[in-house]
């Protein structure tokens, strides 16, 4: 099958190239902006990309055009496609009816987390010789890759793992299906992270959320699990309505817990007020133990022992772009993160704060998501800030202002909308011993290395 994806440059869509790639169809793509890394990458996996959406395109007669999210009505390409009557399907659905069938998935949802969460369960998986697939909206260092398809496990050589793990997105399908993406991946294990108000461009409140995790509970079947976190009076809700699954919860009485969390960063568990081991590992942040519970309970549902996943975790290396240090410079380390929803940027920073004690924390913040950007959350940002000495706002192209908005914190702010005089006022600033963290979902313009290369 020759299958063409719109929109092949998103880590989501990208990896549904690879995995297309790699089950032996031929692939192309297109994009608005084809630039690395996700550019190389493909182009390494044979995969011919070309530059914006073209109507010449058609000339490659592709079996089907696979149709990223961020592609809508007015597209030339696909105004096209549908004037001709061409075969098109999204990328979630054609996942589910090719690469996903007769896989026991388990799939990952939440606000926050979702992509750390699905690299920690591949990596549990993994490290226990299960083998799975997975497609995740990051690259685990574990893997260096966002996306595979199942190999051969330890135990049954001689077959493919039936496990697939998957980054399990709220976000809308396609411009013509507008349930949220995870609804087409039937899992037989579901883990539901968090749950709060997000993606402000197509959602009119939480409640409209909560219907669609529901959907998602729906799907569920009787002999799987829903791991859920017992802290969420939002997921409460979501399963009142209705669950016909087994539950375990996390971060409550009864279900699973952190215990004693010591100083070195390692933490107990317990599952229903039994200890059952303790994590020793780098990452921070009381947000990467509720992390590590819920993959601790979705991976025992698929026969991993406690203390087998304990002993992976301590070998889990996180993923790119959380908390990942791009250098240090004069005694400044400067750090990228995907931060950009207010409760991500709060625990993000507590995380850093935890890590760096009383040394200072200058905030680098890109507000680019569609929520933030919309200003939905704005009221919150200040107090997501809490934590951080210094705070340099990013305000270009918001359609709020953000000088007003942070007035709260405005004594140790910075607000710019043009990115030399930003990166200017930060290295002005930063001095020996300083931890200079970036938050944007974006590239941020290159910024973290700006930084670096004045510092120097």
């Amino acid at each position: 099958m020759h299958i063409h994806i719109l929109g092949i440059c998103g880590t989501f869509m990208g990896g549904i190239a690879a995995l297309a790639k790699a089950v032996g169809h031929r692939v192309t793509g297109c994009d608005a902006n084809v630039y690395p890394p996700m550019s190389t990458q493909l182009e390494a996996q044979g995969i011919e990309l070309i530059e914006g959406f073209g109507v010449e395109q058609l000339d490659l007669i592709p079996d089907v055009y696979v149709i990223g999210n961020v592609v809508a009505r007015g597209n030339p390409l696909m105004e096209e496609i549908l004037n001709r009557g061409l075969p098109y399907i999204s990328g979630p659905q054609w996942l589910a009816e090719h690469v996903l069938q007769d896989k026991w998935v388990l799939a990952v949802a939440g606000t926050h987390g979702k992509t750390t969460t699905s690299s920690m369960l591949a990596w549990v998986l993994e490290y226990a010789g299960l083998a799975p697939g997975f497609l995740i909206g990051g690259v685990p260092e574990n893997f260096g890759v966002s996306a595979r398809l199942p190999g051969e496990p330890r135990q049954e050589p001689g077959g493919k793992s039936p496990f697939f793990v998957i980054e399990a997105d709220e976000y809308d399908t396609a411009f013509f299906d507008k349930r949220s993406k995870f609804v087409h991946y039937h899992p037989r294990t579901a883990v539901l992270n968090n749950l709060e108000f997000d993606h402000a461009d197509i959602f009119a409140d939480l409640a409209a959320i909560e219907t669609q995790f529901h959907h998602l509970v729906r799907t569920v079947p009787g002999k799987g699990l829903v791991v859920a976190n017992g802290r969420e009076d939002s997921l409460e809700r979501v399963l009142k309505r209705g669950c016909w699954t087994p539950v375990e919860r996390f971060g409550c009485e009864g279900g699973w817990q952190v215990g004693e969390v010591r100083a070195d960063g390692s933490f107990d568990v317990m599952f229903e007020g039994k200890d059952q081991g303790r994590v020793a590992w780098a990452l921070l942040g009381e947000h990467n133990r509720m992390n590590a519970l819920a993959v601790l309970a979705a991976a025992r549902h698929v026969g991993v022992p406690v203390e087998v996943g304990i002993a992976a975790l301590a070998e889990f290396r996180n993923v790119k772009r959380r908390m990942e240090i791009r250098g240090t410079v004069n005694g400044v380390t400067v750090y990228d993160d995907f931060a950009h929803h207010p409760t991500a940027i709060d625990t993000t920073v507590a995380g850093l704060r935890a890590k760096v004690g009383a040394s200072r924390i200058l905030a680098v913040l890109e507000p680019r998501s569609n929520t933030m950007k919309l200003g939905v959350m704005k009221a919150a940002l200040p107090g997501s800030l809490h934590d951080a000495d210094r705070v340099f706002c990013f305000a270009a192209n918001l359609g709020w202002d953000a000088r007003e908005a942070l007035q709260p914190i405005a004594t140790k702010t910075v607000v710019g909308d043009d990115l030399d005089m930003l990166v200017a006022a930060i290295v002005t600033e930063a001095r020996p011993g300083d931890h200079v963290l970036v938050m944007s979902n974006g590239g941020f313009g290159g910024i973290h290395q700006k930084i670096l290369d004045r510092l120097a």
